[in-house]
């Protein structure tokens, strides 16, 4: 396997050595053979290791001092210490000088497997977060919302259209999809970006506070009116006013909204004069506003206003592409902001995430990492840290259980993946066959013995994938009839 885990093992015992590298190569590993402290450092300044296993007791460059040499060398390629004169105070010595483990000969196969694999898991898992925090920062850098997925490239695609002109936006989607952030970045790419940018939610305030949150009011225009204050319209004059949850605005309020809109003028609460003001609206709702009007329930004038360009927030079980860097994006903040220090989520965690179906939406997965990230005790936010609603209705599929199966072979590292209960089996199918293959390290031969299928099954099934992706692609990217 050319993508297969490249193992160093640094001991003077040439019996030691070739009896590690019998075993480590039976379980699918490449190995690297050195015989002093030396040359394994020399060997891992040329890159390519992934893991180091080194004697503690040699001539020359002792274990410990190789490993302190090591994590000069390569920061990035943990070390397993191995001796036959093990004490507490070594071990302790060692892990606090940054040993992952520390193993006492005779080594017992079954154990160093584990370390092994627990270690490459571990490597994975940080080279992942580090992939996913670029890819973080880098859309961070460039002033975008989070996300990679096809949905969501084509409404941010959207949103750049609309935002230097100066049309009213409708933005339309479900509770949690992000729709204010959309608005904001509506106005952070228009010509109005140095302007404020000014949000009202119209179903939290009552009718008649939100008439004089939206206008202002005059002094003694009712009781409590001690001063005149300035309305929403008047702060947001020369930006942006976002009018979120617009379903919900009354009859009375509703003429008011679109006079502002036709004529750019209103009068406070309890006032007589015009007041004029610059404003460009944006509205959002998660209701279906057509419905509404053939209802009676909102104008039909105002909705053509403010219906201009209509931008629909994806829910997010139609991004799934997206739920990593989302998680990883809420796991630096609630660590931060809990002085909790992770690596990042598991792939049995994230396996969970992946396959629920988020009815909340990002806001739930907002929640979901927040709690995970006060829960977890480890490195990594790990599956017992997720509510039991995001795992209770997935199938769990490991490594020993794949194992059971006729004509499986125990010499390939493990994973953890899960299954939605009520997933197509035809979706299930080809997620295992995928996932079995990533757990191979690409191995086709490997993964159809396990999976009891022809190789020429497997890659039938994997071209047959990439042709419908290319196809489905390509019918995204065809323009809408008219």
């Amino acid at each position: 396997m050319s993508d297969q885990a490249m193992l160093l093992v640094a001991d003077d015992d040439p019996a030691v050595r070739q009896s590690l590298e019998r075993t480590l190569t039976r379980e699918g590993y490449g190995v690297v053979l050195a015989p002093d402290g030396q040359a394994a450092l020399d060997r891992l300044r040329q890159g390519g290791i992934d893991l180091l296993l080194s004697d503690l007791k040699m001539p020359g460059l002792t274990g410990l001092e190789l490993l302190k040499q090591a994590r000069e060398a390569a920061p990035d390629v943990d070390v397993i210490l191995l001796t036959a004169f093990g004490t507490v105070e070594e071990a302790v010595r060692a892990m606090k000088d940054g040993a992952i483990d520390f193993l006492t000969k005779p080594l017992q196969r079954a154990q160093l497997v584990r370390v092994i694999r627990q270690a490459l898991e571990r490597r994975s898992l940080i080279q992942q977060n580090r992939a996913l925090k670029e890819r973080l920062d880098d859309l961070l850098r460039e002033g975008n919302a989070i996300g990679v997925s096809y949905a969501f490239k084509q409404m941010m695609t959207l949103v750049g259209q609309v935002a230097d002109s100066s049309a009213s936006v409708l933005i339309q989607g479900e509770s949690g999809t992000g729709k204010e952030l959309a608005a904001r970045a509506i106005h952070d790419r228009s010509p109005r970006r140095q302007g404020p940018f000014v949000a009202v939610n119209c179903a939290a305030l009552p009718e008649t506070l939100l008439e004089s949150e939206l206008f202002g009011y005059e002094k003694g225009a009712f009781t409590g009116a001690g001063n005149r204050k300035e309305g929403r319209f008047e702060l947001a004059d020369g930006g942006t006013l976002f009018l979120d949850e617009v379903a919900d605005l009354s009859p009375v309020t509703q003429p008011k909204i679109l006079r502002v809109l036709q004529e750019g003028e209103f009068e406070r609460v309890g006032g007589t004069r015009t007041l004029r003001v610059d404003v460009r609206i944006v509205t959002a709702t998660n209701q279906d506003l057509t419905q509404l009007v053939r209802d009676k329930r909102f104008r039909e004038d105002l909705f053509y206003r403010l219906n201009v360009i209509t931008i629909t927030t994806p829910p997010l079980r139609d991004r799934r592409e997206d739920i990593p860097v989302l998680a990883q994006h809420f796991l630096r903040l609630y660590a931060a902001k809990n002085n909790r220090k992770l690596d990042g989520v598991s792939d049995g965690a994230m396996s969970c995430l992946e396959a629920y179906a988020w009815p909340g939406n990002v806001r739930e997965l907002e929640n979901v990492i927040e709690r995970a990230v006060v829960l977890a005790r480890g490195t990594a936010i790990e599956v017992e840290n997720l509510p039991a609603n995001v795992t209770e209705r997935s199938v769990m599929f490991k490594r020993d259980e794949l194992e059971s199966g006729p004509g499986v072979s125990g010499d390939t590292p493990g994973g953890v993946f899960t299954i939605r209960v009520g997933t197509p089996l035809a979706e299930v199918e080809q997620r295992l066959l995928e996932e079995t293959l990533r757990m191979n390290k690409g191995n086709r031969s490997l993964t159809a013995k396990q999976l009891g299928i022809d190789p020429k099954t497997v890659f039938r099934k994997l071209k047959q994938a990439e042709a419908e992706a290319e196809e489905s692609a390509a019918d995204a990217d065809k323009p809408s009839a008219p």
